[in-house]
């Protein structure tokens, strides 16, 4: 392993998916990465529970709970795991959704021929070929491909998908911290697409498996679908618009506590 890799699950209400994907984590998956951080986002049920009796099970692997100081939405707790890759002196930092839609497998080829290290963030994608739904929506297939082809509209380049939960970026791209200011909430990701076009990172889209299964879906999606779309035609004509404030509650840092650090000590 050339590199020092983060694999990064954010956490919040999964207590029947988040052992699911920590299942994922076999030797092959974890030879790739150095550390696991499981980040639970002041969940209100069992998923902290069940992530402690998985560690307490499988002590050989290397992962670390943290629990947020505040609920700071999916874009919040990315921003405190992109800070905590950089100030821990990792060289890229993957995101793998808790709620098991997602399968890191799936981007297990890519980090075999080393394609990420000639890219700034490689994004997993569910809508290019080569890619798998399952118990996906037709309606909201559709819905996604058409804001891809907004966002392509928007910033001249192809897009196969605004924000699927398995996404890998380098630090070397995080550590002027850009993105501090873009919402906390879902629409963290569909500021970075704007975001890589406007500071030129070089990305590329890898096709992914999703599913749907007993997942609970945060997404509201006419609220959501007007805001994204205020979003892109507003940096269409004023670029400089990815430099402005998008989080409703503005915050100095985003931090969290090592639970499985006290548990130690209990």
């Amino acid at each position: 392993m050339s590199n020092k890799m983060l694999l990064f699950i954010p956490a919040y209400n999964c207590e029947k998916q988040i052992g699911r994907v920590l299942g994922q984590l076999d030797n092959n998956v974890l030879s790739y990465f150095n550390k696991v951080l499981v980040v639970n986002n002041r969940s209100t049920d069992n998923t902290e529970a069940v992530v402690l009796d998985y560690i307490e099970k499988n002590p050989d692997k290397p992962i670390k709970l943290m629990r947020n100081t505040d609920n700071y939405g999916l874009g919040g707790s990315q921003k405190m795991a992109f800070h905590y890759a950089v100030d821990h002196g990792y060289d890229y930092v993957c995101m793998l959704h808790g709620d098991d839609q997602g399968d890191i497998h799936d981007f297990i080829p890519m980090l075999q021929k080393e394609i990420h290290e000639r890219y700034d963030c490689v994004l997993g994608a569910r809508f290019m070929r080569g890619s798998r739904l399952t118990g996906y929506s037709r309606f909201r297939t559709f819905g996604n491909v058409v804001y891809n082809f907004i966002f392509a509209f928007v910033t001249k380049q192809r897009i196969f998908d605004l924000g699927s939960g398995l996404n890998l970026y380098s630090t070397k791209m995080l550590k002027d911290s850009f993105y501090e200011k873009f919402p906390d909430n879902l629409m963290f990701n569909y500021a970075m697409i704007l975001a890589s076009h406007y500071y030129k990172h070089k990305i590329i889209f890898c096709p992914v498996s999703w599913r749907e299964e007993d997942q609970v879906s945060n997404v509201k999606m006419m609220n959501q679908a007007i805001t994204v779309l205020k979003m892109a035609f507003t940096y269409l004509f004023r670029k400089e618009s990815i430099k402005d404030e998008y989080r409703e509650i503005i915050r100095d840092t985003y931090t969290s506590e090592e639970i499985t650090q006290l548990e130690s000590k209990v």
